[in-house]
């Protein structure tokens, strides 16, 4: 395996590349100098991301002539809100980022929407550098130009599709991840594998254990992949008009159960994906779609890396299952006041359905928090 690999996202002239290696931190002026017109940035980040990479980053810069200029936010998903972003948007207004300039964005999933809207709207738009330090961010959000906020509606209600310039997914940077942060990223991951690729999920079943526990290469290998599905479903629809909904399996239930527990650190973003995935198979197998031993594979791959699976598995008491539906009646996938889910014909093969049969989903969820009691 190569020490770094670049994935290309082939989008006209937002065209960018996916940087994909280790020690990139240190070379990170090199590999963002070229974008520069001058040789000045601003970065965003967030207060404990800042401790443990942000002297390194700027190191990198500077090894570069690039001066830089950092506002630290406060860490946390209630960051990803009005407040936040106002302090973002004045913050590089402060550092009197121009037109021409790029912005830096250091962090995970939170500070990547973040940065990334902040830049959309600034000056009616300023390029911007993702640097993610989770592997949520690494595999997912910072791939594809989501940027955006939540607001007391939803999550993710507030944004605009905004490509990066470059991605910097330094492998290093996943050896400061809590094994919680890690595992939820590694939600992300998985769901790749269960929408599109089925070897790709048969490798992890095989390597996984091994990937958790800090092996590099298959780490290496594991973003790598995950970022070629998302750019090759990114190149050919950008703004979700078909195709990419795809990336959404699991994230009808996910973000509901997020708005039910407040987005809090009751239950992390990936968290909320590997169950929304379980009990989207669930519902495939319910009505059907998929074999019934499908959704037993998938839960017996996410129980063997140390995963939650269950509604169960969230600490604290759950509304039920009509206060879940009506909280999925507030995704972005709802069209024409229809639910739309991403449901499975088996591992690797997803799509997206617009006729669930109310019953089904009420009797899965039903199910589900049985097992609470």
């Amino acid at each position: 395996m190569t020490a770094i690999d670049r994935v290309h996202v082939p989008l006209g002239d937002r065209a960018y590349d996916v940087v994909i290696g280790r020690g990139l931190l240190a070379q990170a002026g090199a590999l963002i100098e070229p974008l520069l017109q001058r040789k000045q940035m601003a970065i965003v980040t967030e207060t404990r991301v800042a401790g443990l990479h942000l002297d390194a980053v700027q190191a990198g810069l500077g090894a570069a002539g690039i001066a830089s200029t950092a506002l630290a936010l406060a860490p946390g998903e209630a960051t990803k809100g009005w407040a936040g972003l106002t302090e973002a948007v004045e913050g590089l207004l402060d550092a009197k980022v121009e037109r021409r300039d790029i912005v830096l964005a250091l962090g995970g999933g939170v500070i990547g929407d973040l940065a990334g809207f902040a830049a959309a709207i600034l000056r009616r738009g300023v390029r911007f550098v993702q640097v993610p330090t989770s592997l949520l961010a690494q595999v997912d959000s910072s791939v594809g130009g989501k940027t955006g906020i939540n607001t007391r509606h939803g999550k993710n209600l507030v944004g605009a599709f905004h490509q990066p310039a470059l991605v910097l997914a330094d492998i290093d940077l996943l050896d400061t991840l809590p094994a919680r942060d890690f595992l939820a990223g590694y939600g992300e991951v998985v769901k790749y594998g269960l929408l599109g690729d089925a070897a790709f999920f048969d490798w992890l079943e095989a390597n996984g254990p091994a990937l958790a526990k800090g092996d590099r290469d298959l780490r290496h290998y594991a973003v790598r992949r995950s970022v070629e599905m998302k750019a090759g479903i990114v190149s050919r629809d950008e703004t979700e008009q078909g195709e990419r909904a795809l990336l959404n399996l699991g994230h009808t239930f996910c973000h509901a159960l997020e708005a039910a527990t407040g987005y809090s650190d009751r239950l992390l973003h990936g968290e909320g994906v590997a169950i929304g995935c379980a009990l989207a198979f669930d519902l495939s197998a319910r009505m059907g779609l998929c074999a019934q031993e499908t959704p037993s594979r998938v839960r017996a791959h996410l129980r063997a890396m140390g995963m939650a699976t269950e509604l169960a598995d969230i600490p604290g008491d759950l509304p039920g299952a009509a206060a879940l539906i009506d909280l999925m009646g507030q995704d972005k996938k709802v069209q024409d006041g229809q639910l739309r889910f991403i449901l499975a014909r088996g591992i690797g093969a997803a799509f997206v359905c617009d006729a669930v049969p109310m019953e089904a989903l009420r009797s899965v969820l039903e199910d589900g928090l049985a097992l609470q009691g």
